[in-house]
This record gives C-alpha cells, structure tokens and sequence, in this order.
C-alpha cells in the first residue's frame, strides 16, 4: 500500500496499529547490542586544570607593559607552539602515548592534538569581557596518565607564558635602543649642520636683524660726521693755502743750543694733528687748544732762530738760505697737519663705507636665510621631538624589561591542579543507549516500509480507488478463522524475504 497512493495521517496510525511488534523489536534489541558494545570500546579519561591570570602587580600608570597583544591570541599562540613537534614528541615518548594503536609519529602527534583541549573562562562579574584564566583537558585511555600530561603541559603553557613576555620586553627594549641610536645620530647631524648655518651666515639671522639695522644707522651718521669733517678740514686747507701765498719770506738769525731740525720739524707735525684732532671735538677757544697752539708757536719761534743745517756738499763759504718766517712755518705746519687728517678721516669713510655695504647685505639676506634657517630649524626640531619620543618610550620598555625579569608582569598561576579523573568521559551507556533505540527505531521503520511497499492488499475505499480508479458500490467485511490470518501473514513474510519471483510464489500458496 505504501507504494501505490498518498498516505494520510489515518494511514499512518492504522500501519502503526497493524506493525507495532516490527518497531519494538529492534528497539529492544540495539540498545542491549549498543550497551554491550560499550564493554569492549577502550575508556577514555579527562583531566583537567584551571590557570588563573594574574595582572602585573605595578600599575600600568607606572609601568606600561610592552606586551599589547591580545590575551587569547597569545594563549592561541602558546598553543600552537606548545603542539609543536619538539615540545610535544618529548611529552609522547616520556609517556608512552598510542603505543598499543601501532600510529606512526605523524599519527601519534596528531592523536595527541586532538586530545588537548583549551577553554578561555571569561569574566562576567565585571562585565568587561576580561580573560581571567582559561582551562586545560588532556585526554587518554588511562586517567593516571591524563593527569600526569595534562600537569606536564599546564607548565609548559606557564613557561612559555614567561618567555614569551620577557622576550617580548627584551625585544623591544632592543629595539628601541637601535632607533634611538640613529634618532641621537640623526639629531647630532641636524644640529651640526644648524651650527654650521649659523657660522656660514653670522649677522643675517632673524633675531639679528634688529641689531643690524641699528648698527647700520650708526655707521651712517658716523659716515655722515666722517664727510662733515673732511669738507671742513679740506675748507681750512683751502682758506690756509690762499693766507700762505700772501704772506713774504722773512729770514731771522739761528738761536744757539737749539734741537736739531729734524726733531723739531717731527714733534711740530704732532703738535700740529694734536691741534687738528682737537678742533674737530672742540672749538678754537677751548683751553685745550690753546695750550697746544702755544706749544706749537713756541716750536715755531725755536725753528725759526735757528740756523739750517749745513750741507755735506756746502762749502762753509756759501751763505745760507734765508729763514721762512713765523707765519709762514705756521701756515706749513697747519697744512701738513691737516693732510695727515685728512687722510686720516679718508680712510675711515672708506671702512665705514664698507660696513655699511656689508651691514646693507646683510638685511638684504636675512628673508632667505631665514627661509633657510627655518628649514633646518624645523628638521632639528622634528629630530629632537622624535628623539625625546624614542627616549621615552625607551625608558618604558627598559622598566617594563626588569618588571618582566623580576617576575612582576602579568603571570599564569595555577589555580586548580591537574585532577586524576574517576570515570571515563568515554564510551558512556546512556548515549550508547538512546543511539541504539534510534538505530532500532530507524531500522524498524525501514521494515515496515518494506513490508508496506509489497503489501497490494485492498483495505479500504481508497485502495480500491487507487488500483481501479472506480468508484466502490458496496463494503463486504471478510471473515475468517485466526489460524488462516496468522498463515496469511507467514505467507507474506515468506514471499517478503525469499528469493523465489513472484510467480514461483503465487504458485506455491495455491498448491
């Protein structure tokens, strides 16, 4: 029937109260064969620890822990290594892991993965989501063992914990020693190329444009002063030459026990720019310039009475020039006097005449070399604030260093050890149990569809329907001893089971 028409939910109840003995059956069988398999599948025990993670013990306002990486992805990380091949084949062939499965190395390992297990405890009290420990659950046929491992790698998971961050500090510390060493480099070169800056353009910088500018000033008026003098000293020389051609020569008898001639023309050529250099600070009447002017009139007066030297090549008979007079030396010595000057204030109009295009050369610099100088102010400002930033984060790392080397830093601590297991977590009855009456339920159901797909009786209206597509006119219910139906339903089974066509059947329950 079940092959021939859609069964409704009637359908389905009245299989069920025809078949119910097929169901059970088998869903007493398989959970008696599931639970007697469990006696000969090999135990597997867990055991388990708990570590807790415990904070650095200096607060990070004092000391920043270097390590920033995220806790599970270090315990990740930890793991990963901790499976390794060299730190977990140690572990196998101490215990004499799957020696009894016949696995190669490979197979072994692998096993050995499979058995450990890592679960993350998250914090819900404070509701930050922090990693306040995780648990660790190693896994083997013999609980004595599975302690014993599950405690071997617990401390290797604490151990790698420590290396890792105290590598993590040492690594950093280095390498910010390195970038601190070229940063200080970097600013010695910055600063020596400032200096040399400096140096190179002395006078034009910025801040001493100020000061040139007021030099500058200075340096004009003395220009201005310098010019003054020189047209009144060239206005007197002018005014002395016109008196000098005016006044006659006059002779006058030699004085004896005079100086020498030569002294005395000397001493009058420095009494004389005395006299010059004195008028230009005072006036004429000044007692000073008096004083000179007698001292100067005295010399002359001396000068003049006495005799010239004689000649090498004079006879003594020769008679001897005639001596100029008194105003005459005078006016000579004024002109003398005010050449030197002259030549004097001459120079000093060119030194101040050169500063002042220097001075000028420099204010005309000083926007580029600013330019300049800003330039290279603002790398060595650069370097320096990169350099005061390395040296900071320098010093972090190297107290973060020594907090890692004293053991002070975030550590794992064993909260719980490693728990010899009381029963296996493997194979257990119960789940051996339901499995095996779902397995009997599921072969059960596949039986009665079977029998249901061969089964062509007509039972009902709708089968008639079904088969004949005709309507039915009329219902005659069928009667019949027990012992028939029970045939009946041998003889089904029998043709359900067997091997033989149908038609070999049919014949046989008609014979």
């Amino acid at each position: 029937m079940l092959g021939h028409r859609v069964l409704n939910v009637e359908d389905y109840f009245t299989i069920l109260k025809r078949r119910w003995w097929i169901l059970a059956i088998p869903m007493v069988i398989f959970p008696v064969i599931s639970i007697g398999a469990t006696f000969f599948i090999p135990p597997q025990y867990k055991s388990e620890t708990l570590v807790l993670i415990e904070q650095q013990k200096v607060p990070d306002e004092f000391v920043r822990s270097v390590v920033s990486q995220n806790l599970d992805s270090r315990i990740a990380s930890m793991k990963e290594q901790i499976e390794s091949r060299s730190q977990l084949l140690p572990i196998i062939d101490k215990y004499n892991l799957y020696a009894d499965q016949h696995q190669t190395v490979e197979g072994r390992l692998d096993l050995a993965r499979k058995n450990i297990d890592i679960q993350p405890i998250h914090s819900e009290i404070s509701g930050s989501g922090g990693l306040p420990g995780f648990k660790i659950f190693f896994t083997a046929s013999d609980p004595h063992t599975a302690q014993q491992v599950c405690a071997e790698i617990t401390s290797l998971f604490t151990k790698e914990n420590a290396i890792q961050r105290q590598t993590a500090a040492e690594g950093t510390t280095d390498f910010l020693s390195e970038q601190l060493k070229e940063a200080r480099q970097t600013l010695d070169d910055q600063d020596a190329k400032l200096a040399a800056f400096k140096r190179q353009n002395f006078g034009m910088q910025p801040e001493d444009e100020a000061g040139n500018v007021t030099i500058l000033n200075t340096l004009n008026s003395r220009l201005d002063t310098a010019n003054q003098s020189i047209e009144g000293l060239q206005q007197a020389k002018s005014m002395i030459e016109g008196n000098l051609l005016q006044q006659p020569e006059a002779t006058s008898s030699p004085v004896a026990g005079a100086p020498p001639p030569q002294v005395q023309e000397k001493e009058l050529e420095q009494l004389e720019a005395q006299k010059a250099d004195l008028l230009i600070k005072y006036k004429p009447e000044h007692p000073d310039v008096k004083a000179v002017e007698r001292k100067i009139a005295d010399l002359r007066s001396q000068m003049s009475q006495a005799p010239p030297a004689p000649s090498p090549s004079t006879p003594a008979s020769v008679a001897r020039p005639p001596v100029e007079s008194a105003a005459v030396q005078k006016a000579r010595s004024d002109l003398r006097g005010i050449a030197l000057l002259l030549q004097s204030k001459q120079k000093e109009v060119e030194q101040l005449t050169e500063q002042i295009r220097t001075y000028q050369s420099r204010i005309q610099s000083t926007p580029e070399v600013e330019e300049q100088f800003k330039q290279l102010d603002r790398d060595a400002q650069t370097s320096l604030n990169f350099y005061n930033g390395l040296l900071a984060q320098s010093n972090q790392a190297r107290e973060a260093t020594a907090l890692e080397n004293r053991q002070e830093g975030e550590s794992f601590r064993l909260l719980d050890e490693a728990n010899l297991p009381e029963a296996p977590i493997w194979p257990k009855q119960g789940v051996f149990a339901m499995g095996g009456i779902a397995m009997g339920l599921a072969f059960g159901m596949l039986i009665v569809a079977l029998l249901e797909y061969r089964d062509t009786a007509l039972r009902t209206e709708r089968d008639i329907w079904a088969f004949t597509q005709l309507p039915t006119l009329a219902v005659i219910v069928w009667s019949g001893d027990v012992a028939n139906i029970k045939a009946s339903r041998r003889d089904r089974l029998k043709r359900l089971f067997s091997r033989k066509p149908p038609k070999e059947l049919a014949a046989d329950a008609r014979g």
